[in-house]
């Protein structure tokens, strides 16, 4: 049987199951998406109806207003889809040091969205961006027939527009079955290499996330029989060094309704940040719960990231 997570942090250090300070705020901003990708931990696509307003966009600017210093990392589905994007974009300028847009590359591919690799260079906006391979039979059998051609003509524009030298642009890499990904200095290295000489394509660091077992990915394993063979594979390879980085004690993540969780992973399950009373608190109550301290909310899909390197929105932790 897989030890519970968090007795297992806990027994580490008690300090690793307690927030530290907030350091990024992530914004989801809905499961609308132009794909289907099987490993979507919010089940996002093209019939997502979840889709952040801007009541809620216009309290997370005013947060940051008032708190300078802080991250500010947009997810979804697609966040590009939602039609008050480019609006929180815009208003947020100025108000956070690094503003990061976690792209899934193809949407810079329609027709109606050809203004967004300039929009971004403009604004200085980091991109991570999904590429869960450089080879095209299997980032197509992962995300879609023809996604790596899209994916790697925004990659040209992005270069063109001065991403990979004087912009940031980092890349995603997340296997496509169910094992842990092998070290990230040599996936960015190898993916350096081939991007380069087979479409003269730069970037700057590559990020090796692990798939956590949750949303398709876990309907995925079901459908396998493989579930509990993964959860078994995540606990038996904890490594206390990545218990020591874990994002959630630096980050909260804020869904379309404005309601706050500790990571977007704890989002896709519904397991919200509560009062001692069990009242799911939302971004109106960020600045007194984001207090150092705090006990995190920690679950068994946990352990996807204190696996092997560990893995964070920022890949390895350890």
């Amino acid at each position: 049987m897989v030890a519970a997570f968090k007795e297992r942090l806990q027994s580490l250090d008690p300090v690793y199951i307690t927030f530290d300070s907030l350091q990024t705020l992530q914004l989801n901003l809905g499961n609308l998406c132009n794909m289907s990708c099987r490993h979507c931990h919010v089940n996002a696509s093209p019939q997502g109806r979840e889709i952040m307003g801007k009541e809620v966009m216009d309290k997370v600017i005013a947060f940051l207003s008032r708190q300078p210093g802080i991250a500010l990392d947009v997810t979804g589905g697609c966040p590009e889809m939602n039609p008050h994007f480019r609006y929180l974009m815009e208003a947020t300028a100025g108000l956070s040091p690094r503003r990061i847009v976690r792209s899934n590359l193809t949407i810079m591919e329609e027709p109606e969205m050809a203004w967004l690799p300039e929009f971004y260079s403009k604004h200085g906006i980091v991109i991570t961006a999904s590429l869960p391979c450089y080879l095209e039979e299997n980032i197509d059998r992962q995300r879609g027939q023809g996604v790596h051609a899209k994916s790697i003509a925004a990659l040209k524009r992005l270069n063109e527009v001065g991403y990979g030298y004087r912009h940031e642009l980092n890349l995603v890499y997340n296997p496509g079955e169910a094992f842990i990904p092998g070290s990230q200095k040599e996936l960015e290295a190898a993916y350096k290499v081939e991007l380069f000489e087979r479409h003269g394509i730069t970037f700057d660091h590559l990020y090796a996330i692990t798939n956590a077992p949750i949303g398709r990915f876990r309907e995925y394993l079901e459908s396998k029989g493989a579930l509990d063979r993964y959860l078994n594979l995540l606990a038996t390879s904890f490594n206390p060094d990545a218990a020591r980085n874990l994002m959630c004690r630096t980050l909260v993540s804020v869904d379309w309704q404005g309601f706050i969780y500790n990571c977007d992973f704890n989002q896709a399950v519904g397991m919200p940040i509560t009062n001692p009373s069990g009242c799911i608190l939302k971004i109106d109550d960020l600045e007194q719960t984001t207090k150092h301290g705090a006990e995190l909310f920690l679950a068994q899909h946990c352990y996807c990231c204190t696996a092997g390197s560990g893995s964070s929105c920022t890949g390895a932790t350890a």
